[in-house]
């Protein structure tokens, strides 16, 4: 769950076998005992961390929404204002995130309406916004699309993008290739 070359801190450790255990077995199959076993600390000693499971998924589940957000921010900013750059790059970013974060998403599938409603609407607000991005540079690249059409769009490549937790993928780079021409083909079909 760090996003630098560092050693994961304990903090990081935690949230990182908390996904996965909770994508594995449900928010409610797993104990904070697994938990901190799975981290070779007791489960008690999680609450020096975390206030409970509840924050631990919440911190998840915002901390995912943020972390694409701002990833999606500087990737317009690197492309300097060329929108089929900026496109390539979003797309390559949440192709990223999809290949490397799938219990994340298998548990936002599942658990997001466990969250607290503050930290439910916090989620949301930070997908619309990242959802806005995509939709901005899509409707530049696709001036004769509609934006409900292009909002359609978006999501239904988010959604393409997002079932990897379903693929039995032949590999990294191969998995990577497929769904970069396929994203990058459902939205030329717009064009169409």
């Amino acid at each position: 769950m760090s996003t630098s070359a560092a050693a994961p801190t304990r903090r990081e450790q935690i949230l990182s076998e908390a996904a996965r255990l909770f994508a594995e077995r449900g928010f409610h199959g797993v104990g904070v005992d697994e938990i901190g076993a799975a981290v070779g600390i007791s489960g008690p000693g999680l609450y020096r961390h975390f206030a409970g499971k509840d924050a631990m998924l919440a911190e998840l589940l915002v901390g995912i929404s943020e972390r694409l957000l701002t990833g999606g921010r500087r990737r317009v900013e690197e492309a300097d204002g060329d929108p089929a750059a900026v496109l390539a790059s979003l797309i390559d970013g949440h192709i990223d995130f999809a290949l490397d974060d799938r219990a994340l998403i298998t548990l936002h599938d599942r658990e997001l309406d466990r969250l607290r409603d503050a930290d439910r609407k916090l989620v949301r607000q930070l997908q619309r916004q990242y959802v806005e991005l995509w939709v901005a540079v899509v409707r530049e690249l696709h001036p004769g699309a509609g934006e409900a059409e292009v909002r359609v769009a978006v999501h239904a490549v988010f959604g393409l993008l997002n079932s990897t937790p379903h693929l039995g993928t032949p590999g990294r780079e191969a998995t990577e290739s497929l769904l970069r021409r396929l994203a990058h083909g459902a939205f030329g079909a717009l064009s169409a």
